[in-house]
């Protein structure tokens, strides 16, 4: 229950074997014409489970920071900068370029920047609201502070299911202002992604469909084997001019048919054949099977967080609009003062106490975020075999352990 919890199922195994055992290497069509083909048809069977427009495409990749990694490239190329053949150093016309993407965002965007060349000063960290959503008003000001300084904003960064408290950025309003300002949106979905399964929870997603890029983790909340990064993206010719470089002895000599060379959009030239082991657990579980158990999990959550809500000695410190509940024991003698710096350091201090009295039982494994500057303790639901027992026995242990604490 620590972080997010992967878990394989013996579809997603079956499909990670036969992936080893052919051993298909997909960058190019003619080296793998049937791992170029069927990653065609996985990505569409995605794309519409998802609820998303035919005009997005993708591929494939192991993580969500080489997908971020992929969105920030070719956001760097549709705003002209032309990085790909000129790089940026030298070029005073070039400006300074801006990223934007909220205090809550993953640390993977930070790196993209740096590995892209616009350097971790580039991103621009859009304070929160009390539910750790970006503030859309904070992001207008900043953008409007840039381009008064003659900075150049060139893509911003929304998520929906942060790594702390899971919170779903307002993406509709980010997606006005990425329009209005004529910059590429790139939804980090790597965790929440999957939820769009479930067609009764789109509206958390209203929004995402005209967005510039995607990504969704499989490996996350799929049952997927590790590793599986889901890319969608409306503007691939912009993906391709990131990173299409093709030498002699990878060209493609007959081209009376249409083929994709998948490596002509990826920082990739090998690459596994990925989607042959989610094509397995897709015509495994059906997609029934896979709402029903994303749907438990989300419910798992929601009945953990009613038994916190109802516990004078404990609070939910963010919302549960998915799967991880953050909580922490506040005893209902403190709950006034809370906030003092004596009384919040002594909370701090008794809930690290708890989350590791609670990880040395091991039965289960918890993991920890801040909140704004609180200690939080994260449950989160996810793994494929987690039963009501495991549920009331993680709450259990936390009452339990903070009973010891407090005597």
């Amino acid at each position: 229950m620590a972080y997010f919890p992967t878990s394989s199922s013996a579809a997603g195994v079956v499909g990670e074997l036969l992936m080893a055992s052919l051993a298909q290497n997909t960058f190019l069509w003619r080296t793998s014409p049937i791992g170029t083909e069927l990653e065609t048809v996985v990505v569409s069977w995605l794309r519409q489970a998802l609820g998303l427009p035919d005009a997005f495409d993708g591929l494939f990749t192991d993580t969500a920071s080489i997908g971020s990694l992929i969105g920030l490239a070719a956001a760097r190329e549709a705003a002209g900068l032309d990085a790909a053949k000129r790089g940026l150093p030298g070029r005073p016309e070039v400006g300074q370029p801006r990223v934007y993407a909220s205090a809550e965002a993953h640390s993977s965007i930070d790196k993209a920047c740096m590995i892209l060349g616009l350097g971790r000063d580039a991103l621009v960290h859009i304070p929160t609201d009390n539910e750790y959503r970006m503030r859309v008003d904070a992001l207008e000001a900043a953008i409007a502070e840039d381009l008064a300084a003659g900075r150049r904003p060139i893509a911003i960064v929304a998520t929906i299911g942060t790594t702390a408290s899971t919170a779903a950025d307002p993406i509709a309003e980010i997606a006005s202002v990425a329009r209005r300002h004529d910059l590429w949106l790139h939804v980090d979905a790597a965790y929440a992604g999957v939820v769009a399964l479930l067609p009764e929870r789109r509206a958390e997603f209203a929004g995402w469909e005209i967005a510039d890029s995607i990504i969704v983790n499989p490996h996350k909340w799929l049952f997927t084997p590790f590793d599986a990064s889901l890319f969608l993206g409306r503007r691939m010719a912009e993906v391709r001019a990131a990173f299409s470089l093709v030498p002699e002895y990878l060209r493609t000599l007959d081209r009376s048919a249409p083929v994709r060379d998948v490596s002509e959009y990826t920082p990739q030239l090998g690459r596994r054949f990925r989607a042959l082991k989610l094509w397995v657990l897709l015509r495994w579980f059906g997609l029934a099977g896979l709402r029903r158990r994303i749907a438990h999990h989300v419910d798992q959550a929601q009945e953990l967080a009613s038994w916190v809500d109802a516990d004078p000695d404990f609070e939910r410190l963010a919302p549960v609009p998915f799967s991880v509940v953050c909580l922490r024991w506040r005893p209902a003698a403190l709950a006034d003062r809370a906030t003092e710096p004596d009384v919040a350091a002594f909370l701090d201090a008794r809930n690290q106490a708890l989350l590791d009295a609670v990880n040395r039982t091991g039965e289960v494994l918890l993991s920890h975020a801040r909140l704004g500057g609180r200690f939080a303790i994260r449950v989160a639901f996810g793994n494929l075999r987690t039963e009501e027992r495991h549920q009331r026995r993680v709450w259990e242990l936390l009452r339990r352990e903070a009973a010891k604490i407090v005597s």
